[in-house]
Order: C-alpha cells, then structure tokens, then sequence
C-alpha cells in the first residue's frame, strides 16, 4: 500500500485542473484555441444582441437550443453574446471567432453560417461538459472542406421522415453541411413526382431485402418540411436521381422508357435512343428543382454496364448511334450523361455524380465528381487532371456499409474495412495532393448504402461514431487533429448519443456494444 498512494496521488495530481481553468471537448475541434483562466457563466441566463436582421433566423434557432441545455434567455440579463457581421471575403463563409470574457461573449463572422458554428461550438461545449459555463479566451476557427457530407441510401431501404431529421440535427451539431439523399435506385423509388404518379405507387413498392413490401416513399410536401428542417440548421440537402442506370424500379412504373437490362440486372437502363426519355427525365428533375434549393442535383451515372446488354440490340439505340456516330455502348452513355447535364444548366442546376462521370466530359465549370471506387485511384487523378471540383468519399474508409470492427460480421469488406481510426486519418493517409490538386478538392463525405441494413437501428450502429470522426476531418485542418484528444472527447460525446436514443459502436469499449 506504501508503493501505491504515491502513485495514485501522482495520477490525481495529473489529472488534476484549477477550477478557474477549463478546456474545450467540442467535435470537431476548433482550429485555434487560446484558453485564459475563468469562464463565462450561463446559469444566470443570457441576453443576445445584434443588429444584423438577416441573423434573426439563426437567433431564434439557437435560442430554442440554448434552451434544451437549460439556459434560459432573458432581455434583463447582464450576461451578453453580442454577434456582429463583419467584411471576411478571404476567409470561409463558415468561419468564425469568439472572444470569451467573463461579462460578456464576442461572436463575429463574415456570413450567418458563420454565427451558426460559433454559436454550436457554445452549445456543445454545454451540453458535452455537463456545466453551465465555457472557457475564457479566444477561438478563430475555420472549416478544413467547404463539402462535409454524408449520403444516406433510402432505395434499397427506407427508415422515414423523423430518422432523417435525427440524422440531419445530428450532422448540424457535428458541422456536417451535406446531406446527399439517395432517393431512387433499382430496389425503389422513393419521391412523389406529380406528374408520373406510378413512380411512388408502383416504382416505390419494395425494398433490398422484400420486392412485395408496401410502397414507401416521400410526398413532396415531406421533402420541402426536411428540406426547410436541413436549412434552419445550415444543411444543404442533394438529392440524387440516378441515370442511365439503376433506373430498374421507375422502369417497372413506365416500361415505355426502359432501355432494358442484362440476365442479372433487367430492365436495369433508361432508354437514351428515344427522345420521349429525356422528356420524362427532364420532367422529373423539373419537379426535383424545384423542391431542393441546392444548386446541385446528382445524376448518378455510374455502373451502367452492368446492364446495358439490350442497348446491342436496341432499334433505338442504334438509330441514335447511327445519327450520332457514336462508336460504342460507352459513347451512348456520354452521350446521354452530357444531354442531362445541358438540361441542368437550363434549369439553373449543376451535375453532381460518380466518378464515372469523367469520362463524359462534361463541364468541370458545372460539375463536381464524386471519387468513390477506392482501388481506381487513377480515376481520381483524371478527375483532378481535368479540373473537377471532387468530393473524396472511397469505399474504404468512407462507405459506412463496410464493417467498422474485425468481429462484426455484418457488413463489408473488401481486403479490409473502415475503422473509426482510419477514417479519422483521412485524407492525408492516403493522399499527397499537390497545391493545385488540393485546391480542387471540394470536400469528404461518408457513405451509408442499406443493402444489409433495414432499419433506423443499423443506421446509427453503422453510423457513429464514424460520422464523428468524419466530422473532425473534415473541419480540422490535419496539423490540429489529434486521435489522442479525440478519443477522449467521444467519451462525453458517448453520453450524449445515449441521452437521444443513437445506439453506436462503442470504439472505445467495443465488447460493450455487440452487433445488433
């Protein structure tokens, strides 16, 4: 016993911190943080002031916020936040600094996306510290990406309007500012289109895993409620209406525009020989315009061959690559991906797609790839080479339906898998971008496909807490990250998962939390 109080007072006194003296535990971690002694207290109540009208929108949202913390908000309090719009056109729209004092709090910003993280690193703070006070000092931060995303695949299951808003309120308190929804595939599809209502109630019967299941999918007047939902918490929504292929359920709805398949995948293709197709398509991404107000509507456009065998024999198809002189199936392809995008432009839309898409040549002035075949690092060089604002979201570490732990069995793998660690390592784990490739990297984002997962259970066990560390990455600039620190932080942030229902893999402990 002699041997070992010296030891536990030596660890006590590690640990051990001035009570006047605090720390930051946000996720992702601000990118310059100068910490002085005392703090600002919020137990008395705050008091916010501004003279910037276009912030009242992002007032009222944190005030509700502010709330849930149990800080109450009062015009009589002594205790200010003053938020001040200030010129910062070199620096993000996004970026932020805080001057933390014990009277008062400073916030400034170029743009109200800006106030909105500073006022979320407050609340976090909060919320993960469980003490009604944030550190003295300054912190100027700025995100890593301007594209933060994470995609959710809803044909191949569907899981409902209030998963998506768990999972979009979730992203706003990590910074994540994409939403890539993935609406229709071969399995369903899941968007009203008014004007082709079979879409919904013939194309969205079924799913992955029961063809016969009821149809399940969005009307448009949910879309717009979690579009307006998204954009109160700074989270821009893209909506992905896949084509040339994947396009199997739409076809069981209109068979008149299908341009057949292949044995394992039929009636897999739209048809790009007749122009009534590109009639229906535009028709349908009018309406899809019209709902989402990203500038980008992702168009998919990847693993066509895997059933375009009908194209050979299709009379309109070769009558087109006749007109056309198009040489091949692929040329038919590019061919169709480049018409698409030209009626994106006329609808004041961009092309989003994957990496498939660069051999379209379409615009990199109105485009952005999505580099996601890990093993075809070559495609991503193209991307870069030709100018492509790219988003980098690999299967491996990025694709949320590969295992995140070498017991789980349900999910996959491709020599290896996506562990928490790995992601958080990424990018620069894998890539050394020169100054002008890396200047065209738009962004990361995680990708959750549902072949293997049906309901909101798996989503969160696959999720998180990859989507944490895919937070951190993408926000903190890689001299500032620390899986050391970061670790430490999940643990708070655990507790919070567990306060709203989120049942994750626990990587810290992971013989706590097995497979559902």
């Amino acid at each position: 016993m002699k041997h070992f109080l010296p030891i536990l007072l030596l660890i006590v006194f590690c640990n051990y911190q001035p009570e006047e003296t605090q720390t930051w535990i946000v996720t992702p971690y601000p990118n310059t943080v100068a910490v002085e002694p005392g703090g600002f207290d919020f137990d008395q109540g705050i008091n916010f002031e501004t003279s910037e009208p276009t912030l009242e929108g992002v007032v009222s949202f944190i005030q509700k916020k502010m709330e849930e913390v149990g800080v109450s908000i009062d015009a009589d309090s002594r205790n200010k936040i003053y938020l001040e719009l200030v010129k910062g056109a070199e620096k993000s729209p996004e970026a932020y600094t805080l001057h933390i004092n014990k009277s008062d709090i400073k916030l400034t910003a170029s743009h109200p996306k800006g106030i909105f993280y500073g006022m979320m690193t407050l609340w976090q703070q909060l919320k993960l510290s469980g003490n009604m006070s944030v550190p003295c000092g300054i912190l100027e931060d700025a995100p890593r990406y301007a594209h933060r995303g994470f995609m959710l695949d809803e044909s191949r299951h569907f899981f409902g309007k209030e998963k998506v808003k768990q999972l979009i309120d979730l992203m706003a308190v990590l910074k994540l500012n994409t939403f890539h929804w993935h609406l229709t595939d071969s399995p369903g599809w899941r968007i009203e289109i008014k004007a082709y209502p079979k879409l919904t109630t013939i194309g969205g019967i079924g799913n992955h895993t029961n063809p016969d299941a009821l149809a399940r999918f969005y009307t448009q007047e949910d879309i717009k409620e979690i579009v307006a939902f998204a954009a109160e918490r700074q989270v821009e929504i893209i909506p992905e209406i896949d084509m040339p292929g994947h396009a199997t359920a739409a076809n069981r709805a209109y068979p008149e525009f299908s341009g057949g398949g292949s044995e394992k995948h039929p009636e897999f293709t739209f048809d790009p020989g007749k122009e009534a197709t590109y009639h229906y398509l535009t028709t349908i991404l009018e309406e899809v315009a019209g709902l989402f107000p990203s500038p980008y509507i992702h168009l998919g456009g990847d693993e066509v061959h895997f059933g375009n065998e009908k194209w050979k024999t299709n009379d309109s198809i070769q009558a087109l690559m006749h007109q056309e002189s198009l040489s091949s199936l692929v040329d038919v392809e590019h061919y169709f991906i480049q018409r698409m995008a030209n009626q994106l432009t006329q609808m004041d839309k961009k092309l989003a797609g994957w990496d498939e898409i660069v051999e379209s040549d379409v615009s990199n002035q109105s485009s952005v790839v999505y580099w996601w075949r890990h093993d075809k690092e070559d495609q991503l060089q193209k991307s870069l080479d030709k100018g492509y604002p790219t988003v980098l979201c690999p299967r491996i570490p990025l694709y949320f339906d590969f295992v995140q732990h070498d017991s789980h069995e349900n999910g996959r793998r491709w020599d290896g898998f996506g562990t928490l660690e790995d992601v958080y390592a990424y990018p620069e784990s894998t890539h050394d971008f020169s100054e002008t490739e890396a200047n065209l990297i738009k962004g990361i984002q995680g990708n959750l496909w549902t072949e293997k997962f049906d309901s909101g259970i798996w989503v969160d066990f696959m999720t998180f807490p990859r989507m944490v560390a895919l937070a951190e990455s993408a926000w903190t600039m890689e001299n500032n990250k620390n899986l050391v620190r970061f670790n430490q932080n999940l643990l708070p942030f655990y507790e919070f998962l567990d306060s709203q229902d989120i049942g994750y893999f626990n990587s810290l402990q992971p013989e706590l939390t097995p497979e559902p």
